[in-house]
């Protein structure tokens, strides 16, 4: 048994120190890991950035916001995108995958398109990531005559609410949980936007109203 003697001359067990913070559950807390989600080095054609950080609208399916951010699982990473509608912050269409794919990113707008079923002229922007210059994504954009907009090289400020609800995200659900699998992780993070964020939670920038009660709201008046 190792004894030593703290600063204020008390003489204490190193092993009962470890017996009294493993029953008190208390851990350390590692540095988590980095991933680049974004791969801008493509010989993909790239579009100007036409939202310009007019982050206002005036009605839904206006503006749409897409991107791709990631976490760590004891499983390795998981990956989610995301596409949210700028008028309400609502999350319209999400994905989640082991790997950053065009699949990833398509399947998240084609559950937007799905359900939201938008006119044509609704700008879409995004990040110039492979995913997203990619010809099958592009081409998806033209189908449903979308306009596309892309942040300017490196700016993350460019889409700055859809970086806000993934720290949110990452904040409120991950940031004190260790996800033992992907499945699980997958399981938390649709029930939080699903039943809590889109339904329940409450953003300064819509009055303290929830993104799903600001557009039924919206509807009514």
């Amino acid at each position: 048994m190792t004894v030593e003697l703290n600063e204020s001359g008390i003489v204490y067990s190193v092993n009962r120190v470890g017996r009294l913070v493993r029953k008190a559950g208390i851990r350390a807390r590692t540095k988590r890991k980095y991933r680049v989600t974004t791969n801008s080095k493509h010989s993909y054609p790239v579009a100007l950035n036409l939202l310009n950080r007019e982050f206002t609208v005036e009605r839904p399916n206006a503006v749409w916001l897409s991107d791709i951010t990631y976490i760590w699982t004891s499983e390795g990473f998981l990956y989610l995108a995301g596409v949210v509608d700028l008028y309400s912050r609502l999350v319209v269409g999400w994905s989640m995958g082991a790997r950053i794919t065009s699949e990833l990113t398509l399947d998240a707008l084609n559950q937007a398109l799905g359900r939201r079923q938008p006119e044509p002229g609704l700008l879409h922007h995004s990040d110039r990531g492979s995913q997203y210059a990619s010809d099958d994504y592009q081409s998806l954009l033209e189908d449903h005559r979308m306009i596309c907009s892309m942040s300017r090289k490196g700016d993350c400020w460019d889409n700055a609410p859809m970086e806000s609800f993934f720290a949110t995200l990452k904040k409120e659900l991950i940031c004190d949980e260790q996800f033992v699998t992907r499945e699980e992780a997958k399981a938390k993070i649709f029930e939080y936007i699903e039943m809590f964020y889109n339904r329940e939670r409450r953003h300064s920038s819509l009055g303290y109203q929830s993104p799903a009660n600001f557009e039924r709201l919206a509807t009514l008046a």
